[in-house]
C-alpha cells in the first residue's frame, strides 16, 4: 500500500500543472463581459434589499388588487344607481344648478372680499409711509404722470396762443 501511495505522489509530481487560462486582450468584448459579469456579482442584493424587495412586490400586489375591486365596486354600483339618476333628473338638475350658483356666488365674493382686504391693508401701510411691496413702483408711476401732465400743460401755454390767434384769423370778428 505504500508503494501504491509513493507511486501515486510521483505520477502527481510528473504531470505538469495546469497553467491558468489565457485570457485574451486582444477581444475587448471578452474583458467588458468579465468586467460586467464582477460589476454585477459586486452589486448583487444582500438579504435585507431581497427582503425589502419582496415586501414592496407583496404590497404592490394587494394594492393593485384592492385597485381593482374599487373601481369594479364603482362601476357596478354607477351601473345600479343609473336609473334611479335618471328618473330622478328632473329634480337634480335644477337642485344641482342652484346649489352652482350658490356656492360659486359664495366663493367669489370670499375672493372679492379677501381682495378688498389685502388692497385696504396695502394702502393703510402705503399712505403711513411704511413702503409695503411695490411702493417704489407707485411712486414712479405717479411721478411719470405728473411730468408728463407738467409737459402736456406747457405744451398747452406754449401752443394755445397760437390757436388762439389763427381763430382770430379765421374769424375777425369772434
Amino acid at each position: 500500500m505504500a508503494d501504491r501511495h509513493q507511486n501515486q505522489t510521483q505520477t502527481q509530481q510528473q504531470q505538469p500543472q495546469r497553467a491558468p487560462r489565457p485570457t485574451n486582450t486582444n477581444n475587448p468584448a471578452s474583458t467588458n463581459a468579465s468586467t460586467f459579469l464582477r460589476r454585477l456579482q459586486g452589486h448583487a442584493p444582500n438579504s435585507t434589499q431581497l427582503v425589502g424587495f419582496l415586501t414592496l412586490l407583496v404590497s404592490g400586489a394587494i394594492l393593485l388588487l384592492l385597485t381593482g375591486l374599487t373601481v369594479t365596486a364603482t362601476i357596478l354600483g354607477l351601473i345600479l344607481v343609473t336609473p334611479l339618476i335618471i328618473i330622478s333628473s328632473p329634480i337634480w338638475v335644477p337642485v344641482g344648478a342652484l346649489l352652482f350658483l350658490t356656492v360659486a356666488g359664495f366663493v367669489s365674493m370670499c375672493g372679492f372680499g379677501a381682495a378688498a382686504a389685502a388692497v385696504s391693508s396695502w394702502m393703510y401701510r402705503y399712505f403711513k409711509g411704511m413702503h409695503p411691496p411695490g411702493s417704489d413702483r407707485v411712486d414712479y408711476a405717479r411721478s411719470r404722470i405728473y411730468d408728463t401732465a407738467s409737459h402736456v400743460k406747457d405744451y398747452a401755454r406754449e401752443y394755445g396762443g397760437y390757436l388762439h390767434s389763427k381763430v382770430k384769423d379765421a374769424a375777425p370778428g369772434a
